[in-house]
């Protein structure tokens, strides 16, 4: 039995403390990742952030990877963004999705909806990552 005074007690509190979500960023402009990932990083500094710069990119990234959350941008060259999470899912149906765009018709909406996925309006702000930051953290 582990007592309190043990300072192995007190390593394995603090390690179940760290947060350590993975988190795939996929938007074809360099500045939204840095931007997104800069910010995300701030709230979440164990967090660890991959990139990826188009949907091809991402699906090639991700033959390896796990990830809690990702991030895609719908206006990309190549695959778009939903078509992207259409092909992610069923590999990735834990991870949950959050999807950037600046396009407001209800058409994008309601697709992103059917898919569960959460709808962010671009710009990158502060407002757009808490939004993110409050639908990842539940």
């Amino acid at each position: 039995m582990m007592k309190k005074h043990d300072s192995s007690f007190y390593i394995r509190r603090s390690d179940a403390l760290i947060d350590n979500k993975k988190v795939m960023v996929v938007d074809d402009s360099r500045v939204s990742r840095m931007m997104i990932k800069a910010q995300l990083l701030a709230k979440h500094p164990h967090w660890q952030i991959y990139e990826a710069t188009d949907g091809q990119d991402a699906l090639e990234k991700m033959s390896d990877l796990v990830v809690d959350y990702f991030t895609i941008d719908l206006n990309m060259p190549g695959i778009d963004g939903l078509t992207l999470i259409e092909q992610l899912k069923p590999q990735h149906s834990e991870s949950l999705y959050v999807l950037l765009t600046a396009n407001i018709q209800q058409a994008t909406h309601d697709k992103a909806q059917k898919l569960a996925v959460k709808c962010v309006n671009k710009p990158i702000t502060e407002q757009c990552i808490s939004t993110i930051l409050e639908y990842f953290n539940g």
